[in-house]
Protein backbone atom coordinates (compact mmCIF):
# COMPACT_ATOMS: atom_id res chain seq x y z
CA UNK A 1 0.00 0.00 0.00
CA UNK A 2 1.56 3.53 -0.65
CA UNK A 3 1.35 6.01 1.74
CA UNK A 4 0.26 9.67 1.52
CA UNK A 5 1.81 12.40 3.78
CA UNK A 6 -1.81 14.28 3.79
CA UNK A 7 -3.07 11.06 4.92
CA UNK A 8 -1.11 10.45 7.53
CA UNK A 9 -0.44 14.16 9.20
CA UNK A 10 -4.62 13.40 9.01
CA UNK A 11 -4.77 10.31 10.50
CA UNK A 12 -2.72 12.04 13.57
CA UNK A 13 -4.58 14.96 13.69
CA UNK A 14 -7.78 13.07 13.97
CA UNK A 15 -6.97 11.18 17.31
CA UNK A 16 -6.02 7.28 15.24
CA UNK A 17 -2.93 5.52 15.78
CA UNK A 18 -0.36 5.32 13.47
CA UNK A 19 1.06 2.22 12.44
CA UNK A 20 4.65 1.33 12.27
CA UNK A 21 4.74 1.10 8.50
CA UNK A 22 2.71 4.57 8.43
CA UNK A 23 5.75 6.33 10.72
CA UNK A 24 8.51 4.56 9.01
CA UNK A 25 7.29 5.92 5.96
CA UNK A 26 6.98 9.40 7.27
CA UNK A 27 10.51 9.24 8.44
CA UNK A 28 11.96 8.08 5.64
CA UNK A 29 10.21 10.60 3.38
CA UNK A 30 11.56 13.88 6.10
CA UNK A 31 15.27 11.92 5.81
CA UNK A 32 14.83 11.78 1.98
CA UNK A 33 13.51 15.10 1.63
CA UNK A 34 10.27 13.88 0.26
CA UNK A 35 8.67 15.04 3.06
CA UNK A 36 8.47 18.99 2.85
CA UNK A 37 9.26 21.51 6.10
CA UNK A 38 5.28 22.43 5.89
CA UNK A 39 4.65 18.47 6.18
CA UNK A 40 7.45 18.00 8.93
CA UNK A 41 5.50 21.06 11.11
CA UNK A 42 1.61 19.93 10.60
CA UNK A 43 2.92 16.76 11.58
CA UNK A 44 4.40 17.60 14.92
CA UNK A 45 1.95 19.90 15.38
CA UNK A 46 -0.97 17.01 15.09
CA UNK A 47 1.72 14.94 17.74
CA UNK A 48 1.35 17.80 19.72
CA UNK A 49 -2.28 17.96 20.16
CA UNK A 50 -3.16 14.38 19.85
CA UNK A 51 -0.06 12.57 21.46
CA UNK A 52 1.22 9.08 20.77
CA UNK A 53 1.09 5.78 22.79
CA UNK A 54 3.97 3.52 23.75
CA UNK A 55 4.12 2.02 20.58
CA UNK A 56 4.19 4.74 18.79
CA UNK A 57 6.99 6.19 20.63
CA UNK A 58 9.13 3.23 19.77
CA UNK A 59 8.60 3.45 16.43
CA UNK A 60 9.15 6.64 15.89
CA UNK A 61 12.46 6.47 17.91
CA UNK A 62 13.39 3.50 16.09
CA UNK A 63 12.81 4.93 12.71
CA UNK A 64 14.42 8.27 13.44
CA UNK A 65 17.27 5.91 15.26
CA UNK A 66 18.27 4.35 11.90
CA UNK A 67 16.93 7.06 9.44
CA UNK A 68 21.32 7.12 9.26
CA UNK A 69 24.20 5.49 10.50
CA UNK A 70 24.15 3.86 13.73
CA UNK A 71 27.28 4.07 16.12
CA UNK A 72 28.74 0.46 16.87
CA UNK A 73 32.37 1.12 19.05
CA UNK A 74 33.30 -3.10 19.95
CA UNK A 75 35.61 -2.61 17.07
CA UNK A 76 37.71 -0.07 19.37
CA UNK A 77 38.17 -2.54 22.40
CA UNK A 78 37.55 -0.25 25.09
CA UNK A 79 38.33 -0.82 28.17
CA UNK A 80 34.96 0.78 29.41
CA UNK A 81 31.69 1.54 29.51
CA UNK A 82 30.13 4.07 26.76
CA UNK A 83 27.88 6.56 28.39
CA UNK A 84 26.02 9.57 27.71
CA UNK A 85 23.83 12.06 29.71
CA UNK A 86 21.26 14.63 28.46
CA UNK A 87 19.57 17.72 29.30
CA UNK A 88 15.74 18.77 28.53
CA UNK A 89 17.58 22.16 28.60
CA UNK A 90 17.67 24.83 30.74
CA UNK A 91 19.45 28.34 31.29
CA UNK A 92 22.64 28.92 32.22
CA UNK A 93 23.25 24.79 31.71
CA UNK A 94 27.04 23.95 31.12
CA UNK A 95 27.11 20.27 32.71
CA UNK A 96 27.52 18.63 29.80
CA UNK A 97 30.95 20.84 29.68
CA UNK A 98 31.89 19.37 32.77
CA UNK A 99 30.26 15.51 32.81
CA UNK A 100 31.71 14.46 30.06
CA UNK A 101 35.18 15.47 30.93
CA UNK A 102 34.66 14.02 34.74
CA UNK A 103 33.29 10.64 33.60
CA UNK A 104 36.16 9.85 31.22
CA UNK A 105 38.64 10.25 33.78
CA UNK A 106 36.68 7.73 36.05
CA UNK A 107 37.15 5.32 33.23
CA UNK A 108 34.03 6.02 31.48
CA UNK A 109 33.93 6.77 27.33
CA UNK A 110 31.72 9.45 26.19
CA UNK A 111 30.84 10.04 22.75
CA UNK A 112 28.98 12.97 22.73
CA UNK A 113 26.56 14.16 20.14
CA UNK A 114 24.88 17.59 20.90
CA UNK A 115 22.52 20.18 19.73
CA UNK A 116 21.83 24.53 19.70
CA UNK A 117 19.69 26.42 21.42
CA UNK A 118 16.31 25.12 21.28
CA UNK A 119 13.60 27.64 22.08
CA UNK A 120 14.51 29.86 25.08
CA UNK A 121 17.68 27.46 26.11
CA UNK A 122 21.00 27.34 24.93
CA UNK A 123 22.51 24.65 22.90
CA UNK A 124 25.92 22.63 24.25
CA UNK A 125 26.98 23.13 20.39
CA UNK A 126 27.12 27.00 20.97
CA UNK A 127 28.54 27.54 24.06
CA UNK A 128 31.56 25.14 22.40
CA UNK A 129 31.72 27.10 19.73
CA UNK A 130 32.50 29.95 21.81
CA UNK A 131 35.73 28.27 22.48
CA UNK A 132 38.21 29.61 18.93
CA UNK A 133 38.82 26.51 16.30
CA UNK A 134 36.84 24.25 18.54
CA UNK A 135 35.16 21.86 15.49
CA UNK A 136 32.11 20.44 16.34
CA UNK A 137 31.70 18.40 13.23
CA UNK A 138 34.82 16.46 12.58
CA UNK A 139 34.65 13.37 10.71
CA UNK A 140 33.15 9.68 11.73
CA UNK A 141 36.97 8.37 12.03
CA UNK A 142 38.29 11.44 13.87
CA UNK A 143 35.40 11.36 16.64
CA UNK A 144 36.01 7.34 17.64
CA UNK A 145 39.50 8.30 17.76
CA UNK A 146 39.32 11.36 20.08
CA UNK A 147 36.42 9.51 22.56
CA UNK A 148 39.18 6.35 22.09
CA UNK A 149 42.06 7.97 23.46
CA UNK A 150 40.98 11.35 24.96
CA UNK A 151 38.02 9.52 27.01
CA UNK A 152 35.14 11.81 25.64
CA UNK A 153 34.33 13.85 22.34
CA UNK A 154 31.66 16.46 22.10
CA UNK A 155 30.38 16.89 18.65
CA UNK A 156 27.26 18.06 16.91
CA UNK A 157 24.72 16.10 14.99
CA UNK A 158 26.37 14.51 11.87
CA UNK A 159 24.74 14.76 8.57
CA UNK A 160 24.41 10.87 8.90
CA UNK A 161 23.55 10.15 12.44
CA UNK A 162 19.61 10.47 13.14
CA UNK A 163 19.11 12.79 10.03
CA UNK A 164 15.42 12.95 10.06
CA UNK A 165 15.88 14.18 13.27
CA UNK A 166 17.82 16.65 12.60
CA UNK A 167 15.26 18.21 10.31
CA UNK A 168 12.21 17.71 12.72
CA UNK A 169 14.22 19.82 15.49
CA UNK A 170 14.68 22.63 13.04
CA UNK A 171 11.12 22.82 12.33
CA UNK A 172 9.68 21.59 15.85
CA UNK A 173 11.74 25.03 16.88
CA UNK A 174 9.91 27.36 15.25
CA UNK A 175 6.56 26.21 15.27
CA UNK A 176 5.99 26.27 18.86
CA UNK A 177 6.21 22.31 18.95
CA UNK A 178 9.28 22.02 21.34
CA UNK A 179 6.83 20.82 24.21
CA UNK A 180 5.54 17.67 22.81
CA UNK A 181 6.65 14.60 25.29
CA UNK A 182 6.60 11.93 22.51
CA UNK A 183 8.72 13.84 19.79
CA UNK A 184 11.09 15.09 22.85
CA UNK A 185 11.64 11.35 23.68
CA UNK A 186 12.33 10.58 19.97
CA UNK A 187 14.38 12.86 19.18
CA UNK A 188 16.20 12.64 22.27
CA UNK A 189 16.66 8.64 22.46
CA UNK A 190 16.90 8.41 18.52
CA UNK A 191 20.06 10.62 18.57
CA UNK A 192 21.54 8.83 21.86
CA UNK A 193 20.90 5.84 20.63
CA UNK A 194 22.08 6.04 17.18
CA UNK A 195 25.60 7.20 19.68
CA UNK A 196 25.60 3.17 20.25
CA UNK A 197 25.27 3.82 24.25
CA UNK A 198 25.66 1.44 27.19
CA UNK A 199 24.07 3.57 29.49
CA UNK A 200 22.55 7.43 29.73
CA UNK A 201 21.48 9.25 32.44
CA UNK A 202 18.66 11.83 31.49
CA UNK A 203 18.34 15.61 33.47
CA UNK A 204 14.79 16.26 33.23
CA UNK A 205 14.27 19.89 34.16
CA UNK A 206 11.62 21.15 36.17
CA UNK A 207 10.32 24.80 37.07
CA UNK A 208 9.74 28.27 35.01
CA UNK A 209 13.00 27.70 32.83
CA UNK A 210 11.92 24.66 31.71
CA UNK A 211 10.07 22.91 29.07
CA UNK A 212 7.86 21.18 32.06
CA UNK A 213 7.27 23.79 34.05
CA UNK A 214 5.34 21.29 36.56
CA UNK A 215 6.49 17.96 38.57
CA UNK A 216 3.76 16.26 37.10
CA UNK A 217 5.06 16.89 33.39
CA UNK A 218 8.43 15.97 33.92
CA UNK A 219 7.30 12.78 35.60
CA UNK A 220 5.40 12.25 32.50
CA UNK A 221 8.66 12.76 30.25
CA UNK A 222 11.13 11.05 32.74
CA UNK A 223 8.59 7.54 32.50
CA UNK A 224 7.94 8.39 28.94
CA UNK A 225 12.23 7.94 28.09
CA UNK A 226 12.45 5.50 30.44
CA UNK A 227 9.69 3.22 28.71
CA UNK A 228 10.80 3.84 25.46
CA UNK A 229 14.54 3.62 25.81
CA UNK A 230 16.03 0.17 24.85
CA UNK A 231 18.67 0.94 27.07
CA UNK A 232 19.93 1.17 30.63
CA UNK A 233 18.28 4.72 31.45
CA UNK A 234 18.17 6.76 35.00
CA UNK A 235 15.70 10.06 35.29
CA UNK A 236 16.82 12.42 37.34
CA UNK A 237 14.56 15.42 37.88
CA UNK A 238 16.14 18.94 38.72
CA UNK A 239 14.98 21.80 39.34
CA UNK A 240 14.77 24.95 37.26
CA UNK A 241 13.69 27.90 38.87
CA UNK A 242 17.35 29.78 38.65
CA UNK A 243 19.95 29.73 36.64
CA UNK A 244 22.29 26.87 36.59
CA UNK A 245 25.10 28.31 38.27
CA UNK A 246 26.14 32.07 38.30
CA UNK A 247 26.48 32.94 34.29
CA UNK A 248 24.07 32.51 31.26
CA UNK A 249 25.46 32.65 27.85
CA UNK A 250 27.62 31.22 25.86
CA UNK A 251 31.19 32.90 26.34
CA UNK A 252 30.77 33.04 30.22
CA UNK A 253 29.28 29.85 30.51
CA UNK A 254 32.82 28.50 29.13
CA UNK A 255 34.31 30.75 31.45
CA UNK A 256 32.50 29.14 34.60
CA UNK A 257 32.83 25.86 33.42
CA UNK A 258 37.18 25.77 33.58
CA UNK A 259 36.39 27.73 36.59
CA UNK A 260 34.64 24.71 37.83
CA UNK A 261 37.02 22.17 36.39
CA UNK A 262 39.99 23.59 37.85
CA UNK A 263 38.13 24.55 40.87
CA UNK A 264 39.33 28.39 41.18
CA UNK A 265 35.72 28.92 41.57
CA UNK A 266 32.63 26.56 42.48
CA UNK A 267 29.03 27.16 42.92
CA UNK A 268 27.53 24.53 45.31
CA UNK A 269 24.24 23.95 43.87
CA UNK A 270 25.82 23.24 39.94
CA UNK A 271 28.38 21.27 42.15
CA UNK A 272 24.97 18.95 43.30
CA UNK A 273 24.18 18.97 39.97
CA UNK A 274 27.13 17.10 38.14
CA UNK A 275 27.87 15.05 41.04
CA UNK A 276 24.70 13.63 41.36
CA UNK A 277 24.41 13.23 37.70
CA UNK A 278 27.66 11.77 37.28
CA UNK A 279 27.56 9.37 40.18
CA UNK A 280 24.20 7.79 39.00
CA UNK A 281 25.54 7.55 35.42
CA UNK A 282 28.96 5.66 37.26
CA UNK A 283 26.18 3.39 38.79
CA UNK A 284 24.15 2.68 35.70
CA UNK A 285 28.01 2.02 33.98
CA UNK A 286 28.81 -0.43 36.29
CA UNK A 287 31.86 1.58 37.47
CA UNK A 288 30.82 2.49 40.85
CA UNK A 289 29.20 0.06 43.47
CA UNK A 290 26.70 2.77 44.68
CA UNK A 291 26.00 6.62 44.20
CA UNK A 292 27.94 7.54 47.33
CA UNK A 293 31.00 5.70 45.65
CA UNK A 294 30.24 7.33 42.29
CA UNK A 295 30.61 11.10 44.08
CA UNK A 296 33.70 10.31 45.94
CA UNK A 297 35.16 9.37 42.88
CA UNK A 298 33.97 12.98 41.11
CA UNK A 299 35.05 14.73 43.63
CA UNK A 300 38.47 12.76 44.05
CA UNK A 301 39.25 13.55 39.99
CA UNK A 302 38.26 17.17 40.14
CA UNK A 303 40.43 17.93 43.11
CA UNK A 304 43.54 15.78 41.43
CA UNK A 305 42.77 17.77 38.07
CA UNK A 306 42.32 14.57 36.23
CA UNK A 307 39.15 16.33 35.03
CA UNK A 308 40.91 19.49 33.88
CA UNK A 309 43.04 17.81 31.93
CA UNK A 310 40.59 15.62 30.33
CA UNK A 311 38.98 18.84 28.78
CA UNK A 312 42.00 20.46 27.81
CA UNK A 313 43.10 17.24 25.46
CA UNK A 314 39.46 17.22 24.33
CA UNK A 315 39.55 21.11 23.23
CA UNK A 316 42.93 20.09 21.94
CA UNK A 317 41.96 17.55 20.03
CA UNK A 318 38.91 19.57 18.43
CA UNK A 319 41.55 22.07 16.80
CA UNK A 320 40.60 24.60 20.36
CA UNK A 321 43.94 26.05 21.83
CA UNK A 322 46.18 24.04 23.49
CA UNK A 323 46.57 26.20 26.58
CA UNK A 324 43.11 27.30 26.68
CA UNK A 325 42.46 26.73 30.69
CA UNK A 326 46.19 28.32 31.77
CA UNK A 327 44.91 31.51 30.13
CA UNK A 328 41.60 31.55 29.02
CA UNK A 329 40.86 35.15 28.82
CA UNK A 330 43.10 35.25 25.89
CA UNK A 331 40.67 33.02 23.80
CA UNK A 332 37.45 33.38 25.00
CA UNK A 333 35.33 36.64 23.61
CA UNK A 334 34.23 39.55 25.90
CA UNK A 335 31.75 41.76 25.04
CA UNK A 336 31.45 45.32 24.39
CA UNK A 337 30.25 46.41 27.31
CA UNK A 338 30.04 44.67 31.24
CA UNK A 339 27.88 46.33 33.66
CA UNK A 340 27.17 45.56 37.01
CA UNK A 341 22.60 45.49 37.60
CA UNK A 342 21.09 46.77 40.64
CA UNK A 343 17.73 46.12 42.11
CA UNK A 344 15.70 49.17 42.69
CA UNK A 345 15.24 48.12 46.56
CA UNK A 346 17.41 46.30 48.69
CA UNK A 347 15.81 42.27 49.61
CA UNK A 348 15.91 38.99 49.40
CA UNK A 349 15.69 37.36 46.10
CA UNK A 350 12.81 34.85 46.03
CA UNK A 351 12.13 34.20 42.50
CA UNK A 352 13.50 34.36 39.02
CA UNK A 353 11.59 34.17 35.93
CA UNK A 354 14.53 31.95 34.07
CA UNK A 355 12.48 31.25 30.55
CA UNK A 356 12.18 34.96 30.36
CA UNK A 357 16.00 35.07 31.07
CA UNK A 358 16.70 33.15 28.32
CA UNK A 359 14.67 34.94 26.32
CA UNK A 360 16.77 38.27 27.14
CA UNK A 361 19.52 36.24 26.23
CA UNK A 362 18.37 35.66 22.75
CA UNK A 363 17.27 39.41 22.15
CA UNK A 364 21.03 40.87 23.29
CA UNK A 365 21.79 38.21 20.69
CA UNK A 366 22.85 34.98 22.31
CA UNK A 367 20.08 33.01 20.60
CA UNK A 368 18.21 32.25 17.33
CA UNK A 369 14.74 33.31 15.85
CA UNK A 370 15.58 31.53 12.92
CA UNK A 371 17.28 28.06 12.69
CA UNK A 372 19.95 29.48 10.55
CA UNK A 373 20.91 32.96 12.79
CA UNK A 374 24.35 33.45 13.29
CA UNK A 375 24.83 33.71 17.23
CA UNK A 376 27.11 36.77 18.99
CA UNK A 377 28.39 34.48 21.62
CA UNK A 378 29.94 37.25 23.73
CA UNK A 379 26.32 38.46 25.31
CA UNK A 380 24.09 36.91 28.93
CA UNK A 381 24.81 37.29 32.32
CA UNK A 382 27.72 36.46 34.61
CA UNK A 383 27.59 36.90 38.77
CA UNK A 384 23.77 35.92 39.24
CA UNK A 385 22.65 36.04 42.45
CA UNK A 386 21.40 32.66 43.76
CA UNK A 387 17.97 32.66 45.28
CA UNK A 388 18.02 33.62 48.92
CA UNK A 389 20.46 36.08 48.48
CA UNK A 390 20.90 39.42 49.82
CA UNK A 391 21.04 42.22 47.35
CA UNK A 392 21.29 46.43 47.65
CA UNK A 393 23.02 49.08 46.15
CA UNK A 394 26.17 47.12 46.91
CA UNK A 395 25.19 43.60 45.63
CA UNK A 396 23.75 43.08 42.35
CA UNK A 397 21.75 41.16 40.61
CA UNK A 398 23.94 40.10 37.48
CA UNK A 399 26.70 41.47 35.49
CA UNK A 400 25.47 42.25 31.92
CA UNK A 401 27.06 41.80 28.75
CA UNK A 402 25.93 43.60 25.97
CA UNK A 403 27.30 44.55 22.68
CA UNK A 404 25.86 48.46 22.82
CA UNK A 405 24.01 50.91 25.18
CA UNK A 406 20.37 50.11 23.72
CA UNK A 407 20.97 45.84 24.34
CA UNK A 408 22.71 46.64 27.62
CA UNK A 409 19.68 49.31 28.62
CA UNK A 410 16.92 46.61 27.47
CA UNK A 411 18.68 43.75 29.09
CA UNK A 412 18.47 46.00 32.28
CA UNK A 413 15.32 46.24 32.35
CA UNK A 414 14.12 43.11 31.02
CA UNK A 415 15.96 41.31 33.74
CA UNK A 416 14.55 44.04 36.62
CA UNK A 417 11.16 42.31 35.13
CA UNK A 418 12.54 38.75 35.74
CA UNK A 419 13.31 38.99 39.41
CA UNK A 420 10.84 38.79 42.61
CA UNK A 421 12.86 40.56 45.83
CA UNK A 422 10.83 40.10 48.99
CA UNK A 423 12.15 41.25 53.18
CA UNK A 424 11.56 37.68 54.17
CA UNK A 425 14.36 35.13 53.11
CA UNK A 426 12.40 32.62 51.08
CA UNK A 427 13.08 28.78 52.11
CA UNK A 428 14.87 26.63 49.31
CA UNK A 429 14.85 23.36 47.64
CA UNK A 430 17.74 21.35 46.50
CA UNK A 431 18.73 21.28 42.67
CA UNK A 432 17.81 17.80 42.64
CA UNK A 433 14.16 17.08 43.00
Amino acid sequence: MTHLPQEIIKKKRDGQVLSTAEINFFVNGITDNSITEGQIGAFAMAVFFQDMNLQERRDLTRAMQHSGEVLEWSHLNLNGPVLDKHSTGGVGDKVSLMLAPIMAACGAFVPMISGRGLGHTGGTLDKLEAIPGYNTQISPQKFEQVVKEVGCSIIGQTSNLAPADKRVYATRDITATVDSIPLITASILSKKLASGLDGLVMDIKCGNGAFADNIAMALNLAKSIQTVSPIKTQAIITDMNQIIGHSAGHCVEVMETIEYLTQTKVDTRLHELVEKLCAELLVTGNLAKNTEDGKTQVNSVLHNGKAAEIFARMTAAHGGPVDLLEQPQKYIKSAQLVEPIFADSPGYLTAVNCRNIGLSIIELGGGRCQANDQINHAVGFSQFCNLGQFIDTQKPIAFIHADNKNAMKLAAKQLKNCIQINEIKPSLSSIIL
